[in-house]
């Protein structure tokens, strides 16, 4: 089996298309009545999302094309608020992201999920959308990942011991992760019954062959 090299954890960067979600602290009740009509009346201020700009950009109420692309979401969080600090100096800033989710396809089910903690790991991840199934194929395991550089696809062995803290174990944001179908599964069976069923089957159409070409 394959040995994979030990990595440390790398923060996600803030990509074209994500949707941010901000909110504004500061003792001014005014702005922040402002900022909250500048936004749809049903929704709560930290319901409301930004999207990045093919630029790199975002606007937000008041605030326009900050660069945040490239940037964690502490480093983005910052900047954001030195420029709300032009307009309102006690200004303080909370960023996170509104697609904070990842998918699973192929032989572990299919689905949509939510990251609901920091590290979200590959195991935590694939026991959210169920185990892997018998005909799921192990050793290729693939994720597919939007880096600031465009599109990574990551092909691994689930099995190692050492695929904990490599480049593998952690799941971002809108990681696709598909478990291949083992080539050899057409000749597993998944217990007992199954393999009756299945030997009967291949009598029957046997029987049926003979018949049609006596």
């Amino acid at each position: 089996m394959p040995v994979y090299k030990a990595l440390d954890y790398e923060e996600y960067r803030i990509k074209i298309n994500d949707e941010l979600l901000f909110r504004l602290i500061t003792s001014d009740e005014t702005i922040s009545r402002l900022i909250t009509s500048n936004q749809t009346l049903s929704s709560a201020q930290s319901n409301v999302s930004y999207r990045v700009y093919p630029d790199g950009t975002v606007d937000f109420p008041f605030v326009k094309n900050i660069p945040v692309a490239g940037l964690t979401l502490n480093e983005a969080a910052i900047v954001v608020e030195n420029r709300f600090k032009e307009l309102i100096p006690d200004a303080a800033v909370k960023l996170t992201l509104a697609n904070k989710n990842f998918t699973v396809i192929g032989e572990a089910g299919t689905g949509v999920y939510p990251i609901f903690k920091d590290k979200l790991t590959l195991f935590q991840a694939l026991s959210m959308s169920g185990e892997i199934s018998y005909t799921g194929d192990y050793k290729n395991v693939r994720i597919i990942r939007e880096t600031v550089n465009g599109t990574e696809v990551l092909e691994f062995d689930i099995r190692p011991l050492s695929i904990i803290n490599s480049k593998y174990y952690y799941i971002y944001p809108n990681d696709i992760i598909y478990v291949q179908k083992n080539p050899a599964s057409f000749y597993k069976v998944n217990n007992y019954s199954s393999f009756i069923s299945l030997i009967s089957s291949s009598l029957s159409l046997l029987f049926m062959v003979i018949f049609y070409f006596k």
